[in-house]
């Protein structure tokens, strides 16, 4: 009796990060092991592998679109194809989504949400190409990049309103209201806020993850239906979805780039006003 295939194993063998890297021809590709820094392992693994290459690819846009924009400039020419299709972006991120949720200094925040708009996109585009993979699928990438984001909405916010100011994000007293009642909201006011600030980034890391990992998820079963029951009208219904959800997976990747830099720039704005 044949044995069914462990689609379970596989779906989590896919998502999951590992020392191991799989490529073309060649096959797996053990990753080196046993680096440790302060008793810490710091081995290379599959996802960080694939950050390092998402991290060179956001470079290589941004230089290579820099450098045809440059270009066609010193040509007396408007900038066309590559170059204006990514000005284009980086315009639309500056502009619309840093500049218009922080306000007057959105400007300065500008290349870290570009940053972080290309970054997320090549991680998450990356998990759609074959033998590739989802570093945005693993929860310690996106909780870093949500600490990053807090640490610079907090400190930012420090230094924009002084310690008067910051400290009135946290100790919320209605203006006009003294006395007792004053002291009351303020001890009731003051656990909310600080919850309200950690519920930010985990809001942040819990969503990109949850997205990303979800997706995978649906294509990796709807194709392990074709294993499962060996039938061709259940392998042609299975491919047609799993095009589908292919599609959508590439809107999704871009949305959650979106989203993440949108949110990014909301929480930084709400700490560079004092109302």
């Amino acid at each position: 009796m044949m044995q069914s295939p462990d689609i379970g194993g596989m779906i989590f063998r896919h998502t999951a990060d590992s020392h191991v890297l799989e490529l073309p021809i060649i096959g797996e590709v053990p990753l080196p092991t046993g680096w440790r820094l302060f008793g810490v392992d710091i081995s290379p693994t599959r996802h960080v592998v694939f950050m390092v290459f998402a991290a060179l690819l956001v470079l290589g846009t941004v230089w290579y679109a820099a450098w045809r924009v440059q270009q066609r400039q010193r040509q007396g020419k408007s900038p066309q194809g590559f170059g204006a299709a990514i000005e284009a972006v980086a315009l639309f991120v500056r502009d619309d989504i840093a500049i218009a949720n922080i306000g007057h200094n959105g400007a300065k925040f500008a290349p870290y949400i570009l940053t972080l708009f290309f970054f997320v996109l090549y991680c998450n585009l990356l998990g759609l190409v074959p033998y590739g993979s989802t570093p945005t699928g693993n929860i310690v990438v996106t909780a870093t990049l949500a600490i990053l984001t807090f640490l610079i909405t907090e400190i930012s916010g420090f230094f924009t309103l002084g310690p008067k100011g910051y400290l009135k994000t946290i100790v919320f007293v209605p203006p006009g209201m003294t006395g007792v009642g004053a002291v009351a909201m303020a001890g009731l006011m003051t656990p909310i806020e600080l919850i309200s600030k950690l519920v930010k980034p985990f809001a942040l890391c819990l969503r990109l993850f949850a997205n990303m990992t979800a997706g995978h998820f649906v294509i990796l079963a709807l194709l392990g239906l074709i294993f499962i029951f060996a039938n061709w009208a259940v392998a042609a219904g299975s491919v047609v979805f799993v095009l589908f959800m292919m599609l959508l997976e590439l809107l999704v990747a871009f949305l959650q780039a979106y989203i993440f830099a949108l949110l990014t720039s909301v929480f930084i704005g709400m700490l560079q006003h004092e109302h």
